[in-house]
């Protein structure tokens, strides 16, 4: 069948029928009119949210979201949850916890095999399933309001929960770059199934992300930095255009030598609260730069505010 064809009727579903090689100015914006908010991740500890907080307040740059405890929500006490709670709701930050157990605390050890590596990372039965909703359910009860998800299935089921009334309407679910969603139709599942945003694969090109952004409508979650084990990617200067494109969109900043695998890898509870808040002093800086980059090459795009009010800011 000819390509042609085929593009005709991907367009009768939502999907483009090719990348968006003329790169369109996105029309979408966040409800405050923004284009485009900062994102800090590997904020695993209290400590370490205490150091984002300052840096931010220090150099007048707005965090608007920070991704937390990668180690597992599981590893951190009530206490800890607690406070971490209180100074992110005091700060107006949204916070999206990353539950516990998932596929790299089983048992299976098909996704560390040379071809098994390539499976995704996905809940193994009914039970792992129960456990993560358990954790979930326990980050609920102590006020936080934004959760990690990885796997479809789940996503798709915890949707279903927050419809019937047994999850709070408030809560979103943000889809991590784990889940290797790279093009229209998956950020159109995503969204289909609840997502509040969706965090592609790191290395597209513009016209795959602005491809991605005329199928949907929920933020896209765009790597601008990312560590050395998926890539080592420093996009600072597609910055301008990437705000231009992918409205609204989260710039995420997570650079370092590895996330959450291998012998590097920063976000383990063996690792220093210390380093990691030093880290995320770091990337707050780094946030400073990439808005005066934007700023200076595309001065149209705005940044949010602190503490926009659709923010998923927990409620202790």
């Amino acid at each position: 069948m000819k390509l042609e064809k085929v593009a005709e009727l991907m367009e009768r579903h939502g999907i483009p029928g090719r990348d968006a090689h003329d790169l369109p100015t996105s029309e979408k914006r966040f409800p405050d009119g923004a284009w485009y908010r900062m994102e800090i991740s590997g904020v695993e500890r209290p400590q370490v949210l205490e150091a984002v907080i300052l840096e931010m307040e220090k150099r007048k740059i707005p965090i608007h979201r920070v991704i937390s405890v990668v180690m597992g929500a599981t590893l951190l006490d009530k206490a800890e949850l607690r406070a971490f709670a209180q100074m992110a709701a005091e700060a107006k930050l949204e916070v999206i916890l990353t539950p516990g157990p998932r596929a790299a605390w089983d048992i299976g050890r098909q996704p560390l095999t040379p071809e098994g590596i390539i499976s995704g990372l996905r809940f193994r039965g009914a039970d792992a399933l129960k456990q993560v909703i358990a954790d979930i359910m326990r980050g609920i009860e102590l006020g936080f309001r934004g959760f990690l998800v990885i796997d479809e299935g789940l996503l798709w089921l915890l949707n279903k929960m927050k419809k019937a009334g047994e999850l709070p309407k408030d809560v979103t679910f943000k889809v991590s770059i784990y889940a290797g969603h790279a093009n229209p139709a998956g950020g159109k599942l995503l969204e289909s199934s609840g997502a509040g945003s969706f965090n592609p694969v790191a290395d597209l090109t513009l016209p795959q992300f602005a491809a991605i952004r005329k199928a949907i409508s929920i933020p896209l979650d765009v790597h601008i930095m990312l560590t050395e084990s998926f890539g080592g990617y420093i996009r600072i200067y597609d910055g301008p255009e990437l705000a231009r494109v992918t409205a609204p969109c989260y710039f995420k900043i997570e650079p370092g030598p590895a996330c959450a695998a291998g012998p590097q890898a920063l976000y383990k509870p063996w690792v220093s609260a210390g380093m990691l808040a030093d880290w995320a002093r770091e990337k707050v800086k780094y946030a400073q730069i990439i808005h005066e980059t934007i700023q200076e090459n595309f001065p149209q795009a705005t940044l949010s505010r602190q503490g926009p009010a659709d923010l998923a800011v927990p409620r202790p």
